[in-house]
């Protein structure tokens, strides 16, 4: 029990999510000989945002055979594009044929994680269907991604509005779409998915539209039978295709970081796209964006065009200026009455309400750090002040070209190689030096100054409250594969067991206590 009265479990290895990263970090320390340790998870099973997202339409943009783990590939995929449903399904396939049930707290919410000085622990807070207990783990894995914190947007007079408010990432499937009139708020990656099939249900849709997005067209199509039977008998068939839709998204890296006039063939595409969904002029020209493209995420469909010109649908651009309680105001003085509010606004990502959670060895949070002096880390990995932590997706690894799962991966071998060093050398406290995390993040910025989301003229979620770019890695993936391949403790301050005494903190474990 804990001076606070609190049930308590120690482990050593504590991993907060269940999606693509926190999977993938379970998986790999199962591998490599780490078997104690604890998956805590919010939701009922395994996916993450895969899991959380169902809203109609809900899939990828990245190519199927692309959007999953290299160690665990699927011939099974159904279409060159995955849906939501077959890619929950497949993370949850991946499990079970690991067995990472076994080592999971399912609807457990993580309150408060506090790292302790004296006893060289994460100290953990949970709660699980009501109940509060304690996790105490000597190295805490953060994989909560950055797209699982809903962002509502501050809007007058919204908590006043009679009628339903839906967010993207928490679908109301109760609620009767049919005939309704509806408002969408956002044109980003989930709207863009969301009004094509709204809108062949609703009496009227409004789209609210802030800022146009850059949209190529989506090459969907079904997987043919004869493709299926080469990925499941014919080997390195599927591994040749994955290869080959990873080196063309490369391409694109090299526009968006070093040569934006390079992506002007995308632009093309993107406005060949336009004429070929709408024929309005009126209407092509409030949908063409007025920033260089890849500055925002570009967006794929081959749908959202033709929605917008569907008779029940109607674009507004006109800024919104309050809600009321049948209906929706613009700037114009025009108010538009509806009955349900779908909010497509995106996620925190530079502001996650998860960083106030974590508190590191001087009492502030990771909100408090990241607030003065934004969103850094090393590696996208490790924090200074925060020693023990891991973050999985973390500062300055997000992408704009191709599949997070590559860089996902590309994390796992520094986890682990990471703790196959703290394991070797008996290590207790592991803290990036500030001098080594100041030098990476100005190698960060310096890759930044040609690139498009800094003079492409648009604002985004990539950029933080100090105006920089701190969400994307600048570059190709396989030079972050290349940095990350191996944990370079020269860049850290470690401390190490006193000699003499049996590092067992880090060894593997077998007994029952490993089970949790």
């Amino acid at each position: 029990m804990t001076p606070s009265g609190l049930t308590t479990t120690d482990v050593q290895i504590a991993i907060v999510g269940a999606g693509f990263s926190g999977l993938g970090a379970a998986i790999k320390l199962a591998q490599n000989g780490f078997t104690d340790y604890v998956v805590l998870d919010r939701g009922a099973d395994f996916g993450g945002t895969w899991r959380d997202n169902t809203y109609p339409g809900a899939a990828c943009d990245v190519p199927s055979n692309l959007y999953s783990y290299s160690f665990a590939p699927n011939p099974a995929w159904s279409r060159t594009y995955s849906h939501q449903a077959e890619i929950h399904r497949y993370i949850n396939e991946v499990a079970n044929r690991h067995d990472i049930a076994a080592h999971t707290r399912f609807r457990t919410e993580v309150l408060d994680a506090r790292w302790n000085e004296e006893q060289l622990q994460w100290l953990i807070d949970i709660e699980t269907d009501g109940v509060r207990t304690q996790i105490r783990a000597a190295i805490l894995i953060g994989g909560v991604g950055p797209l699982c914190e809903p962002n509502l947007p501050d809007i007058d007079g919204i908590e006043s509005f009679g009628g339903a408010i839906v967010h993207s990432a928490r679908w109301d499937h109760d609620y009767d779409y049919a005939g309704k009139r509806i408002a969408v708020i956002g044109t980003g990656a989930s709207a863009i998915q969301i009004v094509p099939e709204v809108a062949k249900i609703a009496g009227h849709l409004d789209v609210y539209q802030r800022t146009a997005p850059w949209i190529i067209p989506r090459a969907e199509r079904p997987y043919t039978t004869v493709e299926h039977l080469a990925f499941r008998y014919l080997p390195g068939y599927q591994k040749l295709s994955r290869g080959l839709i990873y080196s063309a998204s490369e391409a694109v890296a090299f526009g968006m970081t070093y040569a934006p006039a390079a992506l002007k063939p995308v632009e093309l595409l993107c406005k060949a796209n336009i004429a070929r969904g709408i024929s309005d002029a009126g209407l092509r020209r409030a949908v063409t964006p007025e920033y260089r493209v890849g500055c925002k995420r570009i967006l794929k469909s081959n749908e959202w065009y033709p929605a917008l010109a569907r008779d029940n649908v109607e674009l507004v651009t006109n800024p919104i200026a309050s809600v009321t309680p049948h209906g929706i105001v613009t700037a114009d003085g025009t108010e538009r009455e509806v009955d349900v509010i779908v909010v497509a606004t995106g996620f925190h990502v530079t502001d996650s309400p998860v960083f106030a959670r974590i508190v590191g060895a001087d009492g502030r949070s990771l909100a408090q750090v990241w607030a003065q002096r934004g969103m850094q880390g090393y590696k996208g990995s490790f924090v200074h002040g925060f020693p023990n932590l891991m973050l999985l997706i973390g500062p300055s690894t997000g992408l704009g070209h191709t599949s997070m799962v590559y860089m996902i991966e590309s994390q796992l071998n520094y986890l682990v190689s990471y703790l196959k060093t703290v394991r070797a050398q008996a290590i207790t406290r592991t803290d990036v030096r500030p001098d080594a995390q100041d030098a990476y993040n100005a190698f960060i910025q310096q890759r930044l100054r040609r690139s498009v989301w800094l003079g492409g003229g648009c604002a985004s979620w990539y950029k933080d409250a100090h105006g920089n770019v701190t969400t994307l890695w600048p570059g190709f993936t396989f030079d972050f594969r290349r940095r990350t391949r191996h944990f370079d403790s020269a860049a850290y301050d470690v401390s190490r067991a006193i000699p003499g005494a049996a590092p067992a903190r880090l060894l593997p474990r077998t007994d029952a206590s490993a089970t949790l």
